[in-house]
């Protein structure tokens, strides 16, 4: 007889049904682990042996094979422990089979027989579900397993409760689904005296979802208006939740098991290799690309990361997803996130100061900002100048409009937006105005004449790429949308081309 337990393997955020056969025969005892195990899993017998011990059992003195089938696929991490001990006692005759067939399983076992966390439990429940199975996990993700559908979900504390369940002894009520709770509310963009330029940018950015790049001199506010722009997004939809929690989830990030709601904000610093910003390394996780999904990824002191790793993200702007190659799969993850970058006009960040600047000036700014492709840069929208504010401006300064004003204007332009791009690309690919192209992008934001002149004569003035030209068609329709507009005018052609401003410092060429 072979006993067996559903379980699952993840290849990014999609599940891949794993069939885990215990057999237990005549012959010398032995436990043989097979099946393309990575070392967390070898190590799992160990950990299930203590397990079973811990609650009253010892494994039977026969020769055991267990067996985590298709066979040549690669096994990582530890939430096999579970499903093989499930598996064992199945084949022991502690739990029974027909029961154990109907549930996927998943989690990791303490020595003393507790279950501990493991990544991702949503994806898997939802995996179950489609198949009409019911869940298994660790008490403390039970929240997080109760969001994928009606499936039955057992969250036990550890190997005893769930064996007292199946012999009736004790039950396991449904656990609740949860959301993460709120934290303190992002900073006020009332803060930010002056710069009423930058903050017109920051807000059109948020309008429409566009990528940024603010430069300025050191202590200009760059950083304090990024982290302004969280408080202008509207939250995440049912959906956008759901997506975004996966990969958190898959990432073994989802605290306590909780739904996220709030658009994630990522700031990695400018060390951060290439795997810990795409995506990759042993196991291939989500990188901070992947992690800000439907939300904001913010790269300060842009040209200070490695040229690789900003070279990296020239793909997933474009495609909204990260492909993780390797020498025997792919493993992609949503990646739709909004750039917003800030960095100094040069390495000494003074170029603009005759008192303050290096002797360098003003040669070192080409040099430093020719760390930033020509490709990258034509793939952010819009570019701002941030310029240094005295004491004297910030001690006379009033108070801005605060972030609850700003933003009510934004989610009435990303309802427009929403409402449009229902009608016209009912597949909701679209659903902002930086995501629009080709058809559905001509179809919104064709100016009118005048606009079109204007537009055209700039596009040959300053050499605009046919992707440039396209960002600010986009930029155009969303100071469009800000305005209450149904038509793209000059005015927002206007607008719009002054944020493809070439930076100071640098030599303009043709992209």
């Amino acid at each position: 007889m072979v006993a067996r337990i559903n379980t699952v393997a993840f290849r990014g955020i999609e599940t891949l049904d794993i069939d885990v056969q215990v057999s237990i025969s005549g012959g010398l005892p032995s436990f043989a682990l097979v099946g393309l195990p990575d070392k967390a899993v070898a190590e799992s017998k160990e950990r299930v042996r203590a397990a079973l011990t811990a609650v009253g059992l010892a494994l039977p003195p026969k020769r055991i094979t267990v067996n985590l089938a298709p066979a040549d696929l690669q096994k990582e991490g530890s939430h096999f422990d579970l499903p093989i001990a499930c598996a064992l006692l199945v084949g022991m005759g502690v739990l029974p089979a027909e029961e154990m067939a109907n549930y996927t399983v998943l989690g990791e076992l303490g020595l003393d027989a507790n279950l501990a966390p493991v990544a991702g439990v949503l994806p898997a429940a939802i995996a179950a579900n489609a198949a009409d199975r019911g869940l298994v996990c660790p008490a403390s993700q039970g929240g997080e397993a109760a969001w994928a559908g009606d499936n039955e979900v057992l969250a036990p504390r550890g190997l005893l409760d769930l064996i007292n369940h199946f012999k009736g002894s004790q039950l396991l009520p449904r656990p609740e689904a949860r959301r993460a709770e709120d934290g303190p509310m992002a900073a006020d963009l009332a803060d930010i005296k002056g710069q009423e330029s930058a903050r017109r940018a920051l807000e059109v950015a948020a309008a429409g979802a566009h990528n940024m790049l603010m430069v300025g001199p050191p202590g200009s506010g760059k950083s304090m208006l990024a982290s302004r722009l969280p408080g202008l997004l509207p939250p995440l939809t049912a959906a956008e939740a759901l997506e975004v929690s996966m990969i958190h989830s898959v990432a073994g990030m989802l605290a306590g098991g909780r739904l996220l709601h709030r658009r994630p904000y990522r700031d990695p610093h400018h060390s951060a290799s290439v795997p810990a910003l795409v995506g990759g390394g042993h196991r291939a996780k989500p990188g901070e690309i992947s992690l800000a999904h439907n939300g904001v990824l913010f790269l300060d002191e842009l040209p200070e990361f490695s040229r690789g790793a900003l070279e990296a993200l020239r793909q997933p702007l474009e495609l909204g997803r990260a492909v993780i190659a390797r020498a025997n799969e792919h493993v992609s993850y949503p990646a739709r996130f909004q750039l917003i970058a800030a960095m100094n006009p040069c390495r000494c960040g003074y170029l603009d100061d005759p008192a303050l600047a290096c002797s360098k000036a003003p040669r070192c700014a080409g040099d430093y900002q020719n760390r930033l492709s020509g490709p990258l840069l034509d793939r952010i929208d819009i570019h701002v100048e941030v310029p240094s504010v005295s004491p004297l401006d910030l001690a006379g300064a009033p108070a801005g409009e605060p972030s609850a004003v700003v933003a009510a204007r934004v989610r009435e332009a990303r309802e427009e937006q929403a409402r449009r791009y229902a009608r016209l690309d009912p597949d909701g690919a679209t659903r902002t105005n930086a995501r629009a192209d080709g058809r559905v992008l001509e179809a919104v934001a064709t100016p009118d004449a005048a606009g079109n002149k204007l537009l055209a004569d700039a596009a040959a003035r300053i050499h605009l790429s046919a992707r440039g030209y396209h960002r600010v068609l986009r930029v155009a329709r969303t100071l469009a949308d800000l305005a209450g507009s149904d038509a793209v005018t000059r005015l927002h052609v206007a607008e719009a081309l002054s944020y493809r401003r070439a930076l100071p410092g640098r030599v303009p060429v043709a992209q």
